[in-house]
């Protein structure tokens, strides 16, 4: 008989004390997509996303139903809340692939893989299923090289960007839990 493996459920991940939209997890993703500190963000065509259409901290339609059109302006306030909302929604879906309750540290960089790569991508990476094992420093170093030696997840339409190579590698320190 096969055994099914149960995800954690939000409701389950908060009662064992884990904390969406964390300050940490905030302030992350803020380093990388600007983080609120401009007044009035105009949407952009991100040219690493094949031009989809993207406001301040990264906020696409895959993350918000807020209508994310090019040239809209946005003020800091709209952008702070749209971000808000948008971190929920992507770790409400998030830690449904998550067969064990992560350390906030490993759900934190996990949800900034997600924003940056999509949940789905996120859920199916080898960091995860590491992370499902308890391999949890494990997953965290897949964030940028695999088992073999290869980078993951720093090219976009095959080409290398540095900048995503930096961001994984801020990635594997939130999650290792060091600065």
């Amino acid at each position: 008989m096969k055994t099914s493996v149960k995800a954690i459920t939000a409701a389950a991940a908060i009662a064992a004390g884990l904390v969406f939209g964390s300050g940490p997890l905030v302030d992350f993703i803020g380093k990388w997509e600007d983080g609120g500190q401009k007044a009035v963000y105009v949407v952009y065509a991100d040219r690493l996303a094949n031009g989809l259409p993207t406001g301040c901290n990264g906020i696409t339609h895959y993350v918000t139903d807020e209508p994310v059109v090019v040239g809209d302006v946005w003020s800091r306030e709209k952008c702070r809340a749209i971000t808000a909302k948008a971190l929920a929604r992507v770790q409400g879906h998030l830690i449904g692939c998550f067969t064990r309750i992560p350390p906030q540290r490993v759900f934190d960089a996990a949800t900034s893989l997600a924003w940056n790569v999509g949940v789905q991508r996120a859920c199916g990476s080898s960091a995860m299923q590491a992370w499902n094992a308890g391999q949890w420093d494990v997953g965290c170093r897949r964030l940028l090289v695999s088992d073999g030696g290869k980078l993951t997840w720093v090219y976009a339409g095959g080409k290398f960007y540095p900048g995503l190579a930096n961001r994984r590698a801020g990635e594997i320190g939130l999650c290792l839990g060091s600065p």
